[in-house]
């Protein structure tokens, strides 16, 4: 449920803001009554998501792991709406192969579109969020705590990401910025579905099927919908959180609380 008006007069800016968790967060920070600017780097699908919101929404095209474009897109934001108060870094990308099988442009791919995004938009933010204080909300994965196979570079950028979290939260407390992480596992998203689709192929089952197969073992035996992670997004966005940073919440269906090696002996209890 909404928390009616809670950002009434707040201004968040959302990376990777055209699809998935970014598009239903600019949908839910407008529903809680803030004014979003949306960015990343396909014009198409932002405007799309934009355009419903009205005046509320302002779509960008940039990338996020580009200082200058992101500096820009600041400017616009503040020069547009008169402040800054959210960021969510929520843009991000694949890391896929093993530590042999990554090259290096493989790897520096993956540190661009998962780790520097971030770090590039919070840091070109931060002169507009410390006039009045605000919150910065950074998107990881449940690949931020645990390893899935033959994901090196996703894997590890992911955990950086906490990382981050912690130390934007250390150095701009006191200076009146929060910084949280939330850790999603498996979302309905067009980039979860590529994933099902290809977990399917290879099973010789459908999408749906995949993604009960590989949420099977999770307390909800389900996944998440992107909304769901745009609800955990703006909590952490607003004050009803305002005693927390640093920290970092898992939105995974339970599956962080689920102890391995007792899956077999749980399935005769």
């Amino acid at each position: 449920m909404s928390g009616a008006n809670r950002l009434a007069g707040r201004v968040a800016l959302i990376t990777g803001g055209g699809t998935g968790i970014g598009a239903a967060a600019a949908r839910r920070l407008v529903e809680d009554g803030a004014r979003v600017v949306l960015t990343g780097r396909r014009a198409d699908p932002l405007r799309e998501v934009a355009e419903p919101l009205g005046d509320a929404a302002l779509a960008l095209s940039a990338d996020a792991a580009d200082s200058s474009a992101m500096r820009a897109v600041v400017a616009e934001t503040v020069d547009r709406f008169g402040r800054l108060d959210v960021v969510v870094a929520n843009a991000g990308g694949h890391g896929l192969g093993a530590a042999l099988d990554t090259d290096d442009k493989s790897w520096q791919d993956s540190l661009d579109a998962n780790l520097t995004s971030a770090f590039v938009t919070i840091r070109e933010s931060l002169p507009a969020l410390l006039v009045r204080g605000g919150s910065v909300v950074l998107v990881s994965s449940l690949a931020g705590l645990f390893s899935g196979p033959g994901v090196c570079g996703y894997v590890t950028t992911k955990h950086a990401l906490i990382g981050l979290t912690r130390s934007i939260a250390r150095d701009y407390g006191r200076k009146g910025v929060r910084a949280n992480v939330v850790c999603p596992g498996w979302v309905r998203t067009a980039m979860g579905d590529v994933q099902m689709d290809e977990f399917g192929a290879a099973r010789g089952i459908s999408r749906a099927e995949a993604y009960a197969l590989v949420t099977e073992n999770t307390p909800l035996g389900r996944p998440a919908e992107p909304e769901e992670i745009a609800s955990v997004i703006a909590f952490l966005a607003s004050q009803d959180s305002s005693i927390m940073s640093g920290a970092v919440l898992t939105a995974d269906a339970g599956a962080s609380a689920v102890d391995l090696p007792t899956i077999e002996l749980g399935r005769t209890l």
